[in-house]
C-alpha cells in the first residue's frame, strides 16, 4: 500500500485505510517528506501514549512539535511556547500558566459559553437555518470565548481570527501566504499582546490575562515574552482547534441523522450529552499528530531509531485503534468508555484548556438541537490541505425546525 500521511492526503479524506494497515503491519513506519527529512510513523493508540508521557526519550524541546524541519529563528521563538517546552521548563511555565484554567475558572465560565452559543443559535434561525457553518456557527464561539477571556474588545476580533489563520493555513489555497507569512502573523499577535499586557499592569481585571500578569509561584513570575507566546498558542489552539471540533460534531451527527435524533429528543439527557460529547471528540481529532524527536538511540516494535530522528504520533489513528476502541468505525454517542487521545496522549503536554472545549462543543451542538431537530447538508463538505490541523474549511448545513 502507498502510505502518504502529508497535506494533500488529508485535504481529500482521513487516511483511515492506510492508518488501519499501519496499525497491523508497520506500527512504526519511516515515512519519507519530498525536500525535509523523513520521520517515523507511529499509529497505535498505546505507542502514543507512552511516548506523550516519556519526555526524557522524546523530546518536543528539540525541533519542536511541528512535523517540517524548522528554521533556528523560528524554533528559538517557537522555543517560549508550552507546546514545545520539555520538563522542567515545560512543568514551571504550565503551573504558573495553569492560574487561568482552574476547575472554579471554567465553572465561572458555563453560563457565559450557554449565552454566547444561544445567539449564535438564534443568528442560524434568524438566517432561515441555511448557513456557511464553519463561518456562520463553528469559528464564532470559540473566537469569541478565546478574546473575552483574555479582554480582547469586540472589534479586534477579527484580527485575531485573521492572525490564526494565517499562521496555521499557510499550507491551504484558501487560506495560503506562506510560510514566513506565518511567523509575521504570530509576530503582529506577540505585538498586541505586549499593549494588553501593559494595560493590564496598570488596570487588572477579571480575566486570564491578568492571571497571568499577576501569576507567581515562590517568587517566579511570567516574563513578558512567555505571556505573549501563552497568547498565540490560545489564539490557535483555543480558537482554530475548537472551531473544528464543532463543525466536526455536526458533520458526523449530520452523517448519522439517528444519533442526531436521540441527542435532539434527549436534550436534557446530561449523561446522554457528556459521551456524545467524547466520542464528538473521538470521532473529529483536531490534531493530526505531534512530533517529538529522539534524544537518545532506541528501539520500537523492532525498529532502530537513531537519537536526532523525528518520531510522529498521530492522533486520529489512536483514537481508531481496534485493541482500544470496539468497533472503531461506528459512530457511537453512548460510547463508554472512551479514553481518547484527541487532547493528547496525557503527560505534561496533555491539553490544557480541554474541559473549556468539551464546554463550548456540549453548549453549541446542544443549542442548535434546541432549535433544529434535523440538518442536512447544503453542498460539499471541503476539508483544509495541512499536515497539522485537521480542518473543516467550508460546510453548508441547511437546518429544519421540524423533523
Amino acid at each position: 500500500m502507498r502510505i502518504n500521511l502529508l497535506e494533500d492526503a488529508w485535504e481529500q479524506e482521513v487516511p483511515h485505510e492506510q492508518f488501519a494497515y499501519l496499525r497491523r503491519h508497520a506500527p512504526v513506519y519511516w515515512h519519507d517528506i519530498p525536500e525535509d527529512t523523513g520521520f517515523w510513523a507511529v499509529t497505535r493508540y498505546h505507542d502514543v501514549k507512552a511516548i506523550s508521557r516519556d519526555t526524557r526519550t522524546w523530546s518536543t524541546e528539540v525541533g519542536t512539535a511541528f512535523l517540517r524541519d524548522q528554521t533556528p529563528e523560528f524554533i528559538e521563538v517557537a522555543g517560549l511556547m508550552l507546546l514545545n517546552m520539555d520538563p522542567p521548563k515545560q512543568t514551571r511555565y504550565r503551573r504558573l500558566v495553569s492560574a487561568g484554567f482552574t476547575p472554579r475558572t471554567i465553572a465561572r465560565l458555563k453560563d457565559q459559553v450557554r449565552r454566547r452559543a444561544e445567539r449564535i443559535a438564534d443568528g442560524v434561525l434568524d438566517k432561515g437555518g441555511e448557513v456557511e457553518f464553519v463561518t456562520d456557527v463553528a469559528e464564532y464561539l470559540p473566537l469569541q470565548m478565546i478574546c473575552d477571556l483574555v479582554g480582547v474588545p469586540e472589534e479586534d476580533h477579527a484580527m485575531i481570527f485573521e492572525w490564526s489563520n494565517r499562521m496555521v493555513g499557510f499550507q491551504d489555497p484558501d487560506f495560503r501566504t506562506t510560510p514566513e507569512d506565518g511567523e509575521i502573523a504570530a509576530a503582529e499577535i506577540f505585538q498586541y499582546c505586549d499593549g494588553l499586557v501593559e494595560e493590564r499592569r496598570k488596570h487588572p481585571r477579571d480575566d486570564i490575562l491578568t492571571s497571568l500578569v499577576e501569576a507567581e509561584i515562590d517568587g517566579d513570575r511570567l516574563t513578558r515574552e512567555e505571556i505573549d507566546a501563552f497568547f498565540v498558542i490560545l489564539c490557535v489552539a483555543g480558537n482554530e482547534t475548537t472551531r473544528n471540533l464543532i463543525a466536526h460534531a455536526m458533520n458526523a451527527l449530520i452523517d448519522h441523522p439517528d444519533s442526531y435524533r436521540e441527542l435532539s429528543a434527549g436534550l436534557g439527557d446530561d449523561k446522554l450529552w457528556h459521551t456524545a460529547t467524547e466520542e464528538f471528540l473521538r470521532w473529529g481529532s483536531s490534531i493530526h499528530n505531534f512530533r517529538r524527536t529522539a534524544t537518545r538511540d532506541t528501539e520500537l516494535h523492532g525498529r532502530r531509531i537513531a537519537e536526532g530522528e523525528k518520531v510522529v504520533t498521530f492522533y486520529m489513528s489512536a483514537n481508531r485503534d481496534e485493541t482500544v476502541f470496539p468497533d472503531p468505525y461506528t459512530f457511537d454517542i453512548r460510547r463508554d468508555p472512551n479514553d481518547h487521545v484527541t487532547f493528547g496522549g496525557g503527560g505534561p503536554h496533555f491539553c490544557l484548556g480541554a474541559n473549556l472545549a468539551r464546554l463550548q462543543i456540549t453548549c453549541m451542538i446542544r443549542e442548535l438541537l434546541r432549535r433544529f431537530p434535523a440538518a442536512e447538508h447544503a453542498g460539499p463538505v471541503r476539508r483544509m490541505r495541512s499536515d497539522f490541523i485537521n480542518g473543516i474549511k467550508h460546510m453548508p448545513v441547511r437546518f429544519a425546525t421540524t423533523a
